[in-house]
């Protein structure tokens, strides 16, 4: 699974693993590792990822047929507790922001690759790379910017932000509306899997009304 839908997947395998017939293990990684570790063979019942991962195993012939969206997650702007909070309220104004800061922390998954692709657009990638900071995935960052000083921003996905407002982080807010990144999510069960009737169940619960409730609740939208 995509590690950005960590809490929501794990919430809804602790909600099948109450009959006790059914045992669920869960790896979380960024959706290129999730490419690699299909493309090297590694055997699973389901996965959730971002559509265009999940079109490729399809194309592969690797998923089943069977799959429900997740949901969309934001991108959003994320600074310590004690740190200013940088003005987002327009393009401008986040540019503005991006100038004067210390230090940027992002990844090198989905959410920082459109950052990435942003700041080059804009023309001012190179001159923001000097005081970045890049990691391969979410949590790493919101670690990062945890244990940082001074006008540091942070960003990443609105539900990673989240799951750290209670450790000392808080969400400056999405990136402004004109230049938000949606990244969509989607399960499937694929074709070798070991446990298809478990895979099946699993991606039918996901679709239903109690499966699609932790998405919502952690700030997933449909």
């Amino acid at each position: 699974s995509a590690a950005v839908i960590d809490p929501c997947v794990r919430s809804v395998a602790a909600a099948l693993e109450k009959d006790p017939r059914h045992r669920i293990r869960v790896t979380f990684n960024t959706a290129p590792q999730i490419r690699k570790r299909m493309a090297d063979s590694e055997a699973w019942d389901i996965v959730l990822a971002p559509p265009a991962v999940i079109e490729e195993l399809a194309q592969a012939h690797k998923a089943d047929g069977e799959r429900v969206g997740l949901g969309r997650v934001g991108l959003g702007v994320v600074v310590r507790l004690d740190a200013p909070v940088p003005d987002i309220s327009s393009v401008d104004a986040f540019q503005r922001s991006l100038a004067q800061a210390e230090s940027l922390v992002f990844n090198r998954a989905s959410t920082g690759l459109y950052l990435e692709s942003w700041l080059r657009k804009q023309g001012i990638y190179e001159q923001l790379q000097a005081k970045s900071t890049r990691y391969p995935d979410g949590a790493s960052v919101m670690e990062h910017v945890l244990h940082g000083k001074g006008r540091e921003i942070g960003f990443g996905a609105i539900t990673e932000i989240l799951l750290y407002r209670d450790k000392g982080l808080k969400l400056a807010g999405p990136l402004p509306a004109d230049i938000q990144n949606y990244t969509s999510y989607s399960a499937t069960a694929l074709t070798g899997a070991g446990q298809p009737e478990l895979a099946r169940l699993f991606i039918r619960y996901l679709g239903s009304p109690a499966g699609k409730s932790p998405f919502r609740d952690a700030g997933i939208e449909p």
